[in-house]
């Protein structure tokens, strides 16, 4: 290896270039559970006394660590608590000072694209601006190889659950796409809950030549009926629109599926829609959901109302293809009606008003897109004490405007406790 000599006299660093060529060269034979070794083995190629992946829980509030030969032991970390989790909710390094002797930390956000997917920690001597950003680098293409890696293992989903998973969740989980994705102009960022018992709701989207096409679905019933349910609807919905058919052809294609396939009394709700990320103009159709919410500078300003066209299933015209033209910034928040109708024990709706101010406040305080669907999620469960009666899904779409504009990622409000 190459080494580096710096203004301190007597003191080389490692070459992070080289470091990291080693590691993408080595890894296309790595198996899913190798990776924790594997990755702590070249960290140490950078200075790092310790290296250690967590990867975030189904539902959200904690990072699973994984084990591996020669990687040290570690709990759980508690998302909204501590100096790691800070470093997920933020999408931004943070470091901590050691004390009594104790080696400096660097907590490194893994992020595929936008989806947060867990946090690097680093164990170093002395953290630096140089050790700063060969971290960056590392978790960039650890991340790579955890997205990869999963179609080839177990490893990952096993060390992301914190309770038995039903067979409709599963299934559930492996049909969704990204739950985040941010281009330049647009901001994707979906949710299901409850995570690990998740049946009939679901959500798909697509970029195409700038344009966002999207669904909201909620499948009637519950339990793996109405996953089965929903997952047709799904894979309907992406071959009419992967054979380039428009909203209305794209409705009656899903229609006639489920008309074929199920019973006169199975159908699912849902919206479908389509943003032109170049000028801001939506349409969308309204197959028996909630109306969307609108916000605007950080308040919600109304409901984008759409005629309501019979759920997917019954058959029947199309009632109203809406159009919208929105403005730089606008957000876009479709949601299932298992979020409204959430009820506490006291027998006290959700609410549309109490989802407005949640909303209206996640955004004003600028967080990002995928934290402000984690704590929204966290809010509904929390109203009815971590026991949904229905499945709960939420679907936020900001439009950036024409001027391209990099996310952002900003934490305020949030007290950390140390990591150890």
């Amino acid at each position: 290896m190459r080494w580096v000599a710096t203004e301190e006299v007597g003191r080389v660093e490692p070459d992070a270039g080289e470091v990291l060529g080693r590691l993408i060269d080595a890894s296309h034979h790595v198996s899913p559970s190798a990776l924790p070794a594997f990755v702590a083995a070249h960290a140490a190629g950078l200075g790092a006394h310790e290296a250690v992946l967590y990867l975030v829980s189904y539902e959200q509030r904690y990072l699973q660590p994984l084990a591996g030969d020669g990687v040290p032991d570690r709990e759980p970390l508690d998302i909204d608590a501590t100096i790691g989790g800070r470093a997920y909710r933020t999408t931004t390094p943070v470091d901590a000072e050691g004390a009594g002797g104790k080696l400096n930390r660097l907590w490194v956000p893994l992020v595929d694209g936008t989806t947060r997917l867990g946090v690097l920690e680093l164990s170093f001597d002395v953290v630096d601006d140089g050790r700063r950003q060969a971290a960056r680098r590392l978790a960039g293409v650890v991340a790579e190889l955890i997205v990869s890696r999963n179609f080839y293992g177990d490893s990952f989903p096993r060390a992301r659950r914190r309770a038995e998973m039903t067979l409709a969740a599963e299934m559930q989980w492996t049909l969704l796409p990204p739950q985040t994705f941010t281009d330049r102009r647009i901001t994707v960022a979906g949710v299901l809950e409850p995570a690990y018992s998740i049946a009939g709701d679901s959500f798909d989207y697509a970029y195409n030549d700038d344009t966002l096409s999207f669904a909201i679905i909620d499948a009637m019933g519950h339990g793996f009926e109405a996953m089965l349910l929903a997952s047709v609807a799904v894979g309907a919905y992406r071959h009419s629109r992967r054979a380039g058919r428009g909203l209305a052809e794209t409705y009656a294609s899903m229609d006639e599926v489920l008309s074929a396939h199920f019973g006169p009394d199975q159908f699912v709700t849902g919206q479908l829609g389509e943003l032109d990320a170049s000028t801001g103009a939506l349409r969308w159709l309204n197959a028996g959901h909630p109306a969307p919410l609108l916000v605007r500078g950080g308040r919600v300003i109304g409901l984008l109302e759409c005629a309501p066209t019979f759920p997917i299933g019954f058959g029947g015209a199309i009632a109203e293809i809406a159009e919208y033209r929105l403005q730089p910034e606008d957000h876009l928040l479709f949601y299932t009606d298992g979020v409204i109708e959430a009820r506490s024990p006291e027998g006290e709706f959700f609410g549309d008003e109490r989802l407005s101010d949640l909303l209206g406040r996640a955004i004003t305080a600028e967080l990002p897109a995928a934290e402000t669907m984690r704590r929204l999620s966290h809010a509904i469960l929390a109203h009815q004490r971590g026991q949904l009666q229905d499945d709960a899904t939420t679907l936020l779409i900001t439009w950036h405007g024409r001027t391209p504009v990099e996310p952002r990622s900003i934490e305020r409000d949030v007290s950390e406790t140390s990591d150890g």
